[in-house]
């Protein structure tokens, strides 16, 4: 296998669907999820669902913090058993994983300092800093009146203060997590960020599709190495 030729499947696992794409294909598939998958069950419909597609090497996109290539602890929103478990020997093929939000992140990634936050369910947030993606924990640091930035402007938020407020403090808190980052920009992605009329200055929206770009530049610098070894 040489990496410049490399097809990859990338996953992006979410809470009520998860999304599947592989190099050279343009119309991403899905299939269900939900309180019940377990990562038993996700590479089966996975592998059902591809069934007949070419690929090399898989990327995940995990619903929660991951560490050393593999997800750090149980996911909030789907079944258990995601930690001990190895991708690796159930695809048969070389697995990298990252934080859902990470992927998308490093899909929306156009140089120098980013900040992505990612409005959905919770607050997704990561910086990319030259090319290097950092995983944040920032949505659970308290914000005002004993919530936190997640129970702010994620879902709970939303529906609690309204539209209105909610875009005001999405507005506050875009401009304070970027000050406090140093981030040159911001990019929002998520599915609420569709609710957001004005954006915050130096800020871009960002689209799902991103997290299948992010997930095909994981395997980037194995790319780069195996270009230079020809050299």
């Amino acid at each position: 296998m040489t990496f410049p030729d490399v097809k990859i499947l990338v996953i992006d696992i979410g809470g009520s669907h998860i999304k599947l794409l592989a190099t050279g294909r343009r119309v991403p598939v899905k299939v269900p999820s939900g309180p019940t998958l377990t990562p038993a069950r996700m590479v089966e419909e996975v592998l059902e669902a591809t069934e007949g597609w070419s690929y090399d090497a898989v990327s995940i996109g995990y619903p929660g913090p991951v560490a050393r290539n593999k997800p750090a602890k149980e996911p909030v929103n789907l079944g258990d058993g995601w930690v001990r478990f190895n991708y690796q020997r159930a695809f048969g093929k070389p697995v990298r994983i990252i934080n859902d939000a990470a992927m998308q992140a490093l899909g929306s990634y156009a140089g120098r300092t980013m900040l992505f936050l990612g409005l959905g369910t919770g607050l997704g947030n990561t910086l990319v800093i030259n090319g290097t993606v950092v995983p944040m924990e920032m949505g659970h640091l308290p914000f005002a009146n004993g919530k936190t930035y997640e129970d702010t402007i994620g879902e709970a938020g939303l529906k609690k203060w309204g539209k209105r407020k909610w875009r005001r403090n999405v507005k506050t808190i875009v401009e304070l997590l970027a000050s406090a980052t140093n981030a040159d920009y911001v990019v929002l992605g998520g599915g609420n960020v569709r609710f957001m009329e004005e954006l915050p200055p130096n800020t871009r929206r960002g689209s799902n599709a991103n997290a299948f770009r992010g997930g095909f530049r994981l395997w980037d610098d194995e790319k780069t190495k195996a270009k230079r070894a020809k050299k």
